[in-house]
């Protein structure tokens, strides 16, 4: 097989070759790195490469081959993973000048479930610093660029991890999701991202933003592919406090299941006048297509969803006000060399440490947090936030899953939202809310718009039914055939 031929497989394809020895996971792993070598100037999807790690991880896998042992579903299958993630070896900066050098002492859970599942690691992915932004152009190191068009934006944070699996650099990756951070860029990048229910992956090891809004989930190109590296990621963990102790069904299980006479829900305060025409005419097409498939289409309500956004950038502020103060040039990471005092040095260190955007949310956390208004902002919020969790419980009582975009619109250009704060955050309008009730979401891609760039369409479903979820994205990802239609560019190695 050619290099082309190898990096254009499906996760599930490359690890049915690897068993049947149409290549090996080192052939795997070598193709893969020189397709990087191609694009990563362009894209900027990596921020370190660890070879060293992926080959040997590749090894194992080839020899446990040769002699005809039992493997997991993808074991062999390289996996780009986000720079947030502590893997134990590697560099871990969370794309910010801060932490820079900082090398992982210890492994995040995620990546010790990676290990045990054989899966090579390539490499730490790009990122808006400390998951802070909505389309990759925070990160302390370069702008992460849309494969699909270079002068768009991938969306953020997880910006790298979605343009490494677009632009077949990996044909899976890991990101997180505190506001929309998985889906977004997945929406703009045309595949696949899941953002799993509050407590389904323990976040111990994930670089803190909002603890109670960050989820780690999987980018891939197909539902299916997702479904696998969920299976991998997802379980109790006993590090983290918030890691739900329930049974991890199969999820690739009901994938194929019908979903004839089951009821779609769509949310009425996102369809509506604000979506572009594009995205307009996706949704519009995706309820067709699930009517055709036998479901049942109904409208809900969710009154408070107007006042979402206000509430996220509250509560996540607030909170990653707290969780950042650890970085303060004592123990690790980036010092000043210019002190003379304790306090001259905390200051100089985080000024000089932190970018625009995460000094910008610092303060508007510690603003909201500060005596006298926690009670205005702070407790007002986290009220709201019970009372959309709600409207979530009801509108989830009329429908088995609801449906919405993923984005208002399609990827904007580089540099055209960047001094507008209010018109970034407003991207997350239709993704934040899972977030703030710990539900599952998902974005599935769906068509592209005039000028070729793809269209999400988001699915949502109740807590801890990610079984469900990606029935419904499966069938719709058969209805629209998006890789087939749309994906016939990158990878030429």
């Amino acid at each position: 097989m050619s290099c082309e031929e190898i990096v254009k497989l499906s996760a599930s394809e490359q690890h049915d070759a690897i068993i049947n020895k149409k290549i090996k996971a080192e052939e795997l792993v070598d193709a893969l790195y020189k397709h990087i070598e191609s694009e990563n100037d362009e894209i900027g999807a990596f921020n370190s490469l660890t070879k060293e790690i992926a080959y040997d991880t590749a090894k194992k896998v080839d020899e446990k081959v040769e002699k005809g042992e039992e493997l997991p579903p993808l074991a062999g299958v390289p996996l780009a993973l986000k720079d947030n993630i502590n893997y134990k070896g590697s560099k871990t900066t969370a794309s910010s000048k801060i932490l820079e050098s900082f090398v992982s002492p210890y492994d995040a859970h995620v990546s010790l479930k990676l290990k045990e599942n054989l899966i090579p690691i390539l490499g730490k992915t790009n990122m808006d610093e400390f998951a802070m932004g909505s389309s990759n152009e925070n990160s302390a190191f370069k702008k992460v660029r849309n494969p699909w068009n270079t002068n768009k934006v991938p969306g953020g944070s997880s910006g790298g991890s979605a343009a490494a699996v677009s632009s077949y650099q990996s044909a899976l990756s890991l990101g997180s999701d505190t506001g929309g951070s998985i889906r977004l860029p997945a929406s703009f990048c045309g595949i696949v991202g899941l953002k799993p229910t509050y407590g389904r992956v323990s976040r111990y090891g994930l670089i803190a933003f909002g603890s109670s809004l960050d989820q780690i989930g999987p980018f891939a190109r197909t539902v299916q592919d997702c479904a696998l590296l969920l299976n991998v990621i997802a379980g109790h963990d006993d590090h983290d406090s918030t890691s739900l102790n329930v049974a991890v069904p199969d999820y690739t299980a009901e994938l194929k299941n019908s979903v004839k006479g089951k009821k779609v829900a769509v949310i009425d305060e996102l369809y509506n006048d604000g979506l572009s025409d594009s995205v307009k005419k996706a949704l519009d097409s995706a309820i067709e297509m699930y009517k055709e498939l036998g479901a049942q289409i109904v409208h809900v309500s969710i009154p408070l969803i107007k006042y979402s956004i206000a509430v996220y950038y509250i509560i996540a502020t607030a909170e990653a006000s707290s969780n950042l103060a650890r970085f303060d040039g004592v123990k690790y990471g980036y010092r000043t060399k210019d002190a003379d005092t304790l306090i001259e040095m905390y200051n100089k260190t985080r000024s000089e440490g932190f970018g625009d955007e995460v000094k910008r949310r610092i303060m508007l956390g510690t603003y909201a947090l500060s005596s006298g208004y926690y009670d205005a902002y702070y407790k007002k919020a986290q009220q709201l936030r019970r009372l959309i969790k709600r409207d979530f419980d009801n509108a989830f009582a009329q429908a088995d899953i609801l449906i919405s975009p993923t984005c208002p619109d399609t990827a904007f250009d580089i540099g055209s939202k960047s001094e507008d704060p209010l018109s970034m955050y407003l991207t997350d309008i239709a993704t934040i809310t899972a977030n703030l009730v710990g539900i599952p979401a998902m974005n599935i891609p769906h068509s592209v718009d005039e000028n070729g760039m793809p269209i999400g369409i988001q699915i949502l479903a109740p807590s801890l039914e990610e079984a469900k979820m990606l029935n419904f994205a499966y069938q719709l990802e058969n209805s629209v055939n998006f890789n087939s239609k749309y994906r016939n560019k990158f990878a030429q190695c």
